[in-house]
């Protein structure tokens, strides 16, 4: 009876440093950026992950370099946020949660996202007209008129240049 009791005393303090460690955030801060890759992947656990990508300057070299930020979903509201921004090609701020350990049915990764911000407004479809001079919102672009010949009409032939030396 005595061993009984030391085994669920023993997993009883296992279960609690385990939940510690899992339910605890290590850190927690946000990551501002475009959302590059969004899926949700798994064999045995599916989950949401995806890939932010910040930007970056290199003091080293003087050029713009990528970092990435790889971060994981728990919540579906969350992911469908994350998804929208996808589409639309917005700037966002992950806000996040990083936890000291993690467990395959939670994600590939120690930072948990937790809540979604949008920071810009959506990019410009392909073809917009907003980025030329002169663009007035509101107003519908208008396109130029082009010259229509009518079918049964023949165009007119083209007169020959006339020389100008009049000494003929």
């Amino acid at each position: 009876m005595r061993g009984l009791l030391y085994f669920l005393l023993f997993l009883l303090v296992v279960f609690g440093v385990l939940y510690a460690l899992t339910g605890w955030s290590y850190s927690d801060g946000e990551r501002a950026g475009t959302v590059s890759k969004f899926s949700r992947r798994g064999f045995l656990f599916k989950t949401y992950e995806g890939v932010l990508n910040v930007g970056g300057f290199s003091g080293e070299t003087g050029s713009l370099t990528p970092q990435y930020f790889d971060f994981s979903v728990k919540d579906d509201a969350i992911a469908a946020q994350v998804t929208q921004a996808v589409k639309t090609g917005q700037r966002v701020t992950l806000h996040y949660e990083e936890k000291i350990l993690k467990f395959p049915w939670n994600g590939e990764t120690k930072y948990y996202i937790t809540s979604v911000e949008v920071v810009g407004p959506p990019a410009r479809p392909y073809g917009d007209g907003s980025a030329y001079p002169g663009y007035q919102p509101g107003q519908p672009q208008q396109a130029q008129p082009q010259q229509v010949q009518p079918q049964n009409q023949q165009p007119a032939p083209a007169q020959q240049p006339v020389a100008a030396d009049t000494t003929r």
